[in-house]
């Protein structure tokens, strides 16, 4: 193994009976099939120069990462969306899943997923600054304490929001292989061998989940909007707009920022509001599920080798 590939750092994604990985020069998604067989789709990467360059500069490059991980992984849900779709036509039993459950399922995916982050933020942030100006505009006029107010609500709705959705099967089997996804790259980062035995044996928890970056976005954006003064809901209204790309790339650095220190004994205490958010949005997967991750990594990795030559 080469120096790179040993200090490469791997991100993935839960899809509907799968998990995707991003690799250095692929990405790979693995779906099993009700018959038991496991598929691939394996996208090469495109590099575009001054994507790239942008990549490397701070704060610009978690606004950057953000749409070209929700361009990349969209194809990915799609793929296994497809492979869902093919198989949803077998039995009565279950032909009787309602309309109503299978967007249920969609929907969690695309908030879940990487790939709505961007419309989930806008919504998560004009919707609880609505309410907090509903509910306690009149009440003081401190505005440091109307954004505590504001990110509190934010953090109960998407509380809200992730749980009555976990509730339902097909989201919980998704939360299952999220799981799935980051005991892999644990066992990877830990330098064991990935069998299921030794993959099953780390936490579904990791501190560069795309969960954590969510919740890290309510905390940042609490502070950066106490440096901004507003007259009028709409004023408060066009400046949370404006400044959801800050908001964004500030979050990404602190994410990065806290990752770099999980392994410091008092400084890793940064990490674990996005950790218990995930306790969430991950759940325990069986072996199979395992099986699955570790299959969609060890090609990406395959891959990766060939293509790196």
């Amino acid at each position: 193994m080469s120096e790179k590939q040993q200090n490469a750092v791997y991100g993935g994604q839960a899809v509907i009976e799968g998990v995707m990985f991003a690799g250095q020069k692929v990405h790979v998604t693995a779906v099993r099939r009700k018959d038991n067989t496991i598929h691939f789709l394996e996208v090469p990467k495109k590099e575009i120069g001054w994507v790239q360059t942008l990549k490397k500069i701070p704060f610009i490059r978690g606004i950057v990462g953000i749409i070209e991980a929700s361009a990349k992984g969209s194809q990915h849900l799609n793929f296994s969306a497809e492979m869902f779709a093919e198989e949803d036509s077998g039995t009565k039993e279950e032909k009787k899943e309602t309309f109503a459950s299978k967007m249920t399922m969609i929907l969690g995916v695309a908030f879940i997923g990487i790939l709505s982050f961007l419309f989930g933020k806008f919504v998560f942030t004009l919707v609880p600054t609505a309410i907090e100006q509903l509910l306690f505009g009149k009440m003081f006029e401190n505005q440091i304490g109307h954004n505590l107010i504001e990110g509190l609500i934010k953090i109960i709705l998407l509380i809200a929001y992730i749980y009555f959705i976990s509730l339902t099967p097909m989201i919980k089997r998704l939360f299952q292989y999220h799981g799935a996804e980051h005991k892999v790259i644990s066992a990877y980062e830990a330098g064991v061998e990935l069998t299921v035995r030794n993959v099953q044996k780390f936490s579904t928890l990791h501190y560069r989940c795309g969960s954590s970056f969510i919740v890290f976005t309510v905390i940042v954006g609490v502070v950066i909007y106490s440096f901004f003064q507003y007259d009028s809901f709409v004023e408060r209204i066009i400046q949370r707009i404006v400044l959801i790309p800050v908001v964004i790339g500030v979050s990404y650095e602190v994410l990065r920022f806290t990752n770099s220190l999980r392994d410091v004994p008092v400084l890793r205490y940064l990490g674990y509001p996005g950790l218990w958010l995930q306790l969430l949005t991950t759940k325990e997967p069986d072996d199979s599920q395992v099986e699955v991750s570790i299959a969609s990594f060890n090609r990406m990795r395959e891959l990766d080798k060939q293509m790196q030559g």
